[in-house]
């Protein structure tokens, strides 16, 4: 089986992106970090060793502390494709984390983002 091109991407090239993104529509790079940290588990100070070490986006969620369980109650689509039909758990987490970013960028709460009742 052939390995996703993302998967081998930077996670620290793509992060700016998703920075920018976010501050393109008023949001804060706290936001995103807050994001990041509630879908992987990484503390702030883990979250910025990956960064800092240029780790790729499938090393990025394999050493993910803990994947949030809620994560599955993410849905809609991204690139075209509904995450909640991806199959293959890596992608589908990078899906999920597109899907946050894309929900913080549309300026939806930081409560209905991070799935809370």
């Amino acid at each position: 089986m052939s390995t996703h091109k993302i998967y081998k991407m930077s996670f620290s090239k793509i992060y700016p992106l998703y920075v920018t993104k976010a501050e393109k529509k008023g949001r804060t790079k706290e936001e995103v970090d807050e994001i990041i940290r509630w879908l992987t588990g990484y503390s702030q100070d883990e979250l910025e060793a990956g960064i800092e070490k240029e780790v790729d986006f499938e090393t990025f969620f394999a050493e993910a502390p803990q994947l949030n369980p809620l994560r599955s109650l993410i849905k809609g689509v991204i690139c075209g494709v509904r995450v909640e039909d991806i199959e293959e758990p890596t992608m589908q987490n990078i899906r999920y984390l597109d899907k946050l970013i894309d929900e913080l960028a549309k300026g939806k709460p930081m409560e209905k983002i991070l799935r809370k009742s």
